[in-house]
């Protein structure tokens, strides 16, 4: 089986998207080769609450193990825990050129952000694909499953491996990217032509996997359509409606064509599409209430998922040392 390797960041809580584009497909490919991490040292490249940040990631990994990410299966763990993680990325940090850092969109994006608001731009803003390479590569990664917006990332990954092995020889497995269809892409329900996003301020476009179901129902049936009344999946033309009917069909197993299928108008439509968010997360929110309880037994699992990167994360970091010409510690 191929090794699969995927991470998100603590930055407040999952989303309907996170889990319909991302942690479903998580669940359905986990195994023994499969690594899921709470990729928190990535959240650092901006400035964090620190009580924030430790409950933001105790609760991201509570909820990789509410949605059926499996411990006896797959290896769950947080990346801090893991210090091959920082010793790579420099290495990978001093195999990329700068003009490949600064063309990354995703830096190009942030920082012109950052500028217009607080004026402040990390280095770790600059030099985070660096750390994400080190992520992948230190397990032998074949394949890593991203969101269409993370393609360039690999790709960066990719080409750091090439180099790296070129330059000391045969170290790094050379990864490819694995993008899912764009049907599971989730938009803001307010903002249609934008994705829904944790870290975005849209409440009320936003459908959080642990709200209330009477606010996700409010939310759903407030989301933002068109005016000529027409169901049909067309997200060129109906953006709004057409995540509607992308929602309902990943909730239901169809294709959102099949599921514009017998609707002539927007109010039976956004109350099904309701009624099966609300059925799809009710389990999910059961289970992560039960896990809540049992702080002691999330701990224990990302220990012992710690453990278990560790073995392999530290025999590449060795070698990725030796080849580079570091002495071995005595």
């Amino acid at each position: 089986m191929a090794r699969v390797f995927s991470g998100m960041k603590p930055t407040g809580e999952a989303t309907l998207g996170s889990y319909l584009g991302a942690l479903r497909h998580w669940v359905a490919d986990q195994g023994p080769d499969a690594l899921y991490c709470v990729v928190d040292l990535h959240a650092l490249t901006v400035p964090q609450d620190p009580v924030q940040l430790r409950a933001d990631t105790i609760g991201l990994a509570t909820t990789f193990l509410a949605v059926g990410l499996d411990p006896a299966v797959s290896t769950l763990f947080v990346q801090s825990h893991v210090h091959e993680h920082c010793e790579l990325a420099w290495l990978m940090e001093c195999t990329a050129a700068i003009g490949e850092l600064r063309r990354m969109t995703q830096f190009k994006d942030k920082s012109a952000k950052a500028e217009s608001g607080s004026g402040f731009v990390s280095g770790g803003l600059l030099t985070y694909p660096a750390l994400m390479a080190a992520d992948i590569l230190l397990y032998d990664t074949d394949e890593v499953p991203v969101g269409d917006d993370q393609r360039q990332h690999v790709e960066l990954t990719r080409d750091l491996a090439i180099r790296f092995n070129g330059r000391y020889g045969d170290t790094f497995v050379v990864p490819k990217a694995t993008v899912r269809p764009a049907g599971a892409r989730v938009m803001d329900l307010q903002q249609p032509t934008r994705k829904m996003s944790k870290s975005e301020d849209s409440p009320a476009g936003t459908v959080l996997l642990f709200d209330d179901p009477k606010d996700i129902a409010k939310k759903i049936k407030r989301a933002v359509t068109d005016t000529d009344a027409e169901v049909r999946y067309d997200p060129a033309t109906k953006p709004g409606v057409s995540n509607l009917l992308s929602i309902l069909a990943a909730c239901t197993g169809r294709t959102p064509e099949g599921a514009a299928e017998g609707y002539t108008q927007y109010g039976p439509l956004k109350n099904d599409t309701a009624d099966a968010v609300v059925a799809l997360l009710e389990p999910i929110q059961a289970r992560y209430r039960e896990l809540v309880a049992d702080p002691a037994e999330v701990q224990r699992i990302l220990d012992g998922g710690a453990e278990r990167a560790r073995k392999t994360a530290s025999v590449t970091l060795a070698r990725a040392r030796a080849g580079v010409g570091l002495v071995p510690a005595g």
